[in-house]
């Protein structure tokens, strides 16, 4: 099984609670307006890999310790057959392997048509962050882009290790964003305040550096 990958991260530390490998899928159909990932938007064959692949080089990077997988895009249920082996991998590392890591996703969908149409995909996740993002509304929670985006814990383990972040300000923890510069591309991972990657803009200005394509304008 084949699956579309637009990056991959470790270690990611503002998607979720601790460590965690970050897998950002290629391809939305909601392309919902103000978005900060709009170069996962389109449908590229060029970035697909196998899931086989893709566990193995979460194995070799996880392999010192991690706390948690967390899948963002794109829009990871616009692929639910990819989606269903790649969350099947994952358990089957867990389990063999006895580790105790939690599967985060983020999703553009209604809860409720996840649940409606998705229900055997949400079975395999610990927690969910669904909802459309809305430019107009506050960042008000952690981890979160807009006010109506809520945290959904959806088994043990996701209630375990998400209870105490369900209701958390946006700033709870502190840092927002990650900054990773690879070659001539410069990385921003997390959730950033309306106006931080605009004022990064300005300050790269500053400093001589010139964004010539940046991920939220097409």
């Amino acid at each position: 099984m084949q699956i579309a990958i637009n990056k991959a991260h470790f270690p990611v530390t503002v998607l979720g609670p601790g460590r965690r490998i970050g897998l950002w899928l290629q391809g939305c159909r909601i392309r919902c307006p103000g978005c900060v990932s709009q170069d996962t938007w389109a449908d590229d064959p060029g970035r697909r890999m196998n899931v086989a692949q893709l566990l193995a080089w979460c194995r070799r990077v996880g392999g010192a310790g991690f706390d948690g997988v967390t899948l963002s895009g794109g829009e990871p249920f616009d692929q639910p057959q990819a989606l269903s082996a790649l969350l099947a991998a994952l358990e089957q590392w867990r389990r063999e392997a006895g580790l105790d890591f939690d599967i985060l996703c983020y999703s553009g969908y209604p809860l409720a048509r996840l649940r409606k149409r998705h229900a055997c995909l949400l079975a395999r996740l610990d927690a969910l962050i669904p909802e459309p993002y809305v430019n107009g509304l506050p960042l008000t929670h952690l981890w979160r882009g807009s006010q109506n985006q809520p945290l959904v814990a959806l088994s043990p383990r996701g209630e375990r290790v998400y209870r105490d972040f369900l209701d958390a300000p946006a700033a709870a923890l502190g840092k927002r964003l990650q900054v990773q510069v690879d070659g001539e591309r410069l990385w921003t991972i997390g959730i950033p305040e309306r106006g931080d990657l605009a004022a990064l803009e300005r300050m790269a200005a500053e400093r001589g550096l010139r964004l010539d394509r940046v991920s939220w304008r097409q």
